[in-house]
C-alpha cells in the first residue's frame, strides 16, 4: 500500500476513535460565575435578568449571577425595606441565596457589589480583593472619598483589579463624545436627578450619575470647584488645569432627567441621555472575562474628590476648593484605615 494511503488510512481510524467534539467548551466560552453582595436596588434584579436569561431581550453571555449575599444597609429605610421583595425575585431567577460573604466568595469567580448604601462597601469588598475576584462595584463606590481611596489601596495591595461607574457613562452620546464626535472636549455641562440622603456626602446619593456624564466627556484634570446650592438645585463648576469648565447641575424639583451639552471643537452637541443598564453590562461582563479595567483608579477618585469638594464648597459659602485638598485629608485617613485592615488579618 503506498505511503500516501496508509497515512489517510491511519487519520480516518484516528477520526473514528476520537470524533470531534462541536461546540465543545474550550474554557474561554464557559460562562463565569456571578456572586452578588447587596441586594437593595433594582440593579440587582436587571442585572441578573440581563446576565442570566437567554432569552431576555439584551441578554449578554459570558457570566451568570449564582449567588447572592442580600446583607446591605443597616439603616437607610428605603433599602432595607427592598431586601425581602428582592430575596423573592432573584430566588425565582435561580440565584441561590447565602447568609455569609466568606462562604460566597469561595462559590463564585467574581463578584457585583451593589449595595445600594455606600458605606458598608469597604468592609463588604475588603474578603474580595483579599481573594483576588475581580470587583465591580455599583455606585457610589463608597460612603465617604476616604473609604473610595482605601478600596482602591486594598485593591493595588492584593492586586485584584476592580471598577465602579454609573450606567450613564455608557450613554450612546457620552461615549460617542469621548471618542471624538466633536474634536477636542472644550467645555461641558451635565444635569440629573439630585436626590438627597443624610447618610452620605450631597452628591454620591443620586448627582453621581450627573457627575460621571461631565468626567466621562471632560476626562481628568479638573483641579478646584465652585458650588451654588438651594433647597431644590445645586451648580457646581469645575476649572480644569487646562483652564477648561465643566459643570453640573443636580435637580430635585420639576422636571428632570439626564443629558447635557458638549462644547468641541467641531460644533456644540448633546451628552445624551440615558440608555439602560445593558451597555454598562457589556463592560462589566468583559472586565470580568479580561481583567482589564475600563474606568482609571484616577479618573473615579476625581469624579468622588469633585463631589467631596463640592460638599466642602457649600460649607464655606460658595468658595472654591482645590480637588487636591480633599485628596490630600482623604488619602491620609484611608492610609490608618488600610493599616488597620491589613493589621486585623495579616
Amino acid at each position: 500500500m503506498p505511503l500516501s494511503r496508509r497515512l489517510f488510512c491511519l487519520l480516518s481510524l484516528f477520526c473514528v476513535l476520537n470524533p470531534p467534539v462541536f461546540g465543545q467548551d474550550d474554557g474561554a466560552s464557559k460562562p463565569l460565575r456571578v456572586g452578588m453582595i447587596g441586594l437593595d436596588t433594582s440593579h440587582c434584579i436587571a442585572f441578573t435578568k440581563i446576565l442570566n436569561d437567554e432569552k431576555h431581550a439584551q441578554h449578554i453571555p459570558g457570566c451568570q449571577v449564582v449567588a447572592v449575599y442580600p446583607k446591605g444597609s443597616p439603616d437607610i429605610q428605603s433599602s432595607v425595606s427592598r431586601v425581602p421583595v428582592y430575596t423573592e425575585q432573584i430566588k425565582a431567577l435561580g440565584v441561590e441565596v447565602v447568609d455569609d460573604l466568606d462562604k460566597l466568595v469561595e462559590m463564585v469567580d467574581c463578584v457585583l457589589l451593589e449595595t445600594n448604601d455606600g458605606r458598608p462597601h469597604l468592609e463588604q469588598v475588603t474578603p474580595v480583593l483579599r481573594k483576588g475576584l475581580p470587583v465591580f462595584i455599583d455606585k457610589p463606590i463608597a460612603g465617604s472619598l476616604t473609604d473610595a481611596v482605601a478600596i482602591f489601596e486594598l485593591s493595588r495591595h492584593y492586586k485584584t483589579p476592580l471598577f465602579s461607574s454609573s450606567s450613564l457613562r455608557y450613554s450612546t452620546g457620552a461615549q460617542a463624545l469621548r471618542g471624538g464626535s466633536l474634536g477636542k472636549i472644550t467645555g461641558c455641562d451635565t444635569y440629573s436627578p439630585c436626590s438627597l440622603e443624610a447618610t452620605h456626602p450631597d452628591l454620591f446619593w443620586y448627582g453621581i450619575h450627573g457627575v460621571e456624564m461631565l468626567f466621562t466627556v471632560m476626562g481628568t484634570g479638573c483641579e478646584s470647584v465652585t458650588r451654588t446650592s438651594t433647597q431644590d438645585f445645586d451648580l457646581v463648576a469645575g476649572q480644569w488645569s487646562d483652564g477648561r469648565i465643566g459643570t453640573f447641575r443636580g435637580i430635585r424639583a420639576g422636571g428632570r432627567g439626564y443629558g447635557g451639552t458638549a462644547f468641541g471643537e467641531k460644533g456644540v452637541g448633546p451628552v445624551g441621555k440615558y440608555d439602560g443598564y445593558a451597555p454598562l453590562v457589556v463592560e462589566i461582563v468583559k472586565f470580568f472575562r479580561s481583567k482589564e479595567v475600563p474606568v482609571s483608579e484616577e479618573e473615579t477618585l476625581q469624579i468622588y474628590a469633585f463631589m467631596e469638594a463640592a460638599d466642602e464648597s457649600k460649607r464655606q459659602g460658595g468658595k472654591p476648593v482645590a480637588l487636591e485638598t480633599v485628596m490630600k485629608n482623604a488619602r491620609a485617613a484611608a492610609a490608618a484605615k488600610v493599616a488597620k485592615i491589613l493589621a486585623a488579618k495579616e
